[in-house]
C-alpha cells in the first residue's frame, strides 16, 4: 500500500466511506463551489467534480485531490438532492417503476505535476413500481433528503432497486474502479 495521501474534496459520508473501504489514506476536506449549472448530467458532474478538486487544489497545493459529483437522470429529468420533502416525493414518484441512470464525474489532481484527470462512469438502475405510501415512509426515514435522485441504494432506499447494470459503488456515490485507476495511472501503489 502507498503512503502517499490524498485530500476528499467532499463531506459525503458515502465517499469517505468508499474511500476507507479502498485502504486509502486520506483526509475529507470540503470545498465550497458554485453548483448550479444547466447542461447533460453527463458534462454537469464531470465540470463539477474539477471544479471541487481544483478548489481543494488550491487549498492543499502538493497534494493528490480528489473531487467527485453525482446527479441521476430520469426520463429526460435531472435529479440532484431534493430540495424538501415534496420535491423527495415528485422524484420518487418519477423513479417508481422505471429505470434512471446515475452519473458520477470524478476528477484526480496530481499535486506534484499538476496534471488533472476527469472521468465520468454511467450506471442503469431498475426500480420496482411502489406507491406513495412507501415513498412517504422512506421519506420521513430522512435517508432520500442528502442524496442525488432522493434513494440511497446502499440503504432503505435499495427495497426499490431490482437490478443495477453497471458499477454498484457509482450508485453510492463514488465508483471505485475508476478510482482506483485514476490513482494507479499517477503512480500510487494500491
Amino acid at each position: 500500500m502507498s503512503e502517499k495521501h490524498l485530500i476528499l474534496a467532499s463531506a459525503s459520508p458515502r465517499r469517505r466511506e468508499l474511500l476507507s473501504l479502498m485502504g486509502i489514506s486520506y483526509t475529507a476536506c470540503p470545498v465550497d463551489v458554485d453548483e448550479h449549472l444547466i447542461g447533460k448530467p453527463d458534462q454537469v458532474v464531470q465540470t463539477l467534480a474539477a471544479r471541487k478538486a481544483e478548489a481543494a487544489a488550491l487549498r492543499y497545493p502538493g497534494c493528490t485531490v480528489l473531487g467527485s459529483d453525482t446527479l441521476v437522470s430520469c426520463k429526460g429529468e435531472t435529479l440532484g438532492k431534493p430540495k424538501d420533502e415534496a420535491d423527495a416525493l415528485r422524484m420518487l414518484r418519477l423513479l417508481s417503476g422505471n429505470m434512471n441512470t446515475v452519473y458520477t464525474g470524478v476528477c484526480v489532481i496530481d499535486g506534484l505535476t499538476g496534471k488533472k484527470d476527469v472521468r465520468l462512469d454511467q450506471t442503469e438502475v431498475h426500480f420496482v413500481q411502489f406507491d406513495d405510501q412507501a415513498a412517504l415512509r422512506y421519506i420521513r426515514s430522512g435517508e432520500p433528503m442528502d442524496k442525488a435522485g432522493a434513494y440511497g441504494a446502499q440503504g432503505m432506499g435499495g427495497m426499490f432497486v431490482s437490478s443495477i447494470t453497471g458499477s454498484p459503488s457509482n450508485v453510492i456515490g463514488l465508483p471505485m474502479h475508476l478510482v482506483r485507476d485514476m490513482l494507479l495511472s499517477i503512480g500510487w501503489e494500491l
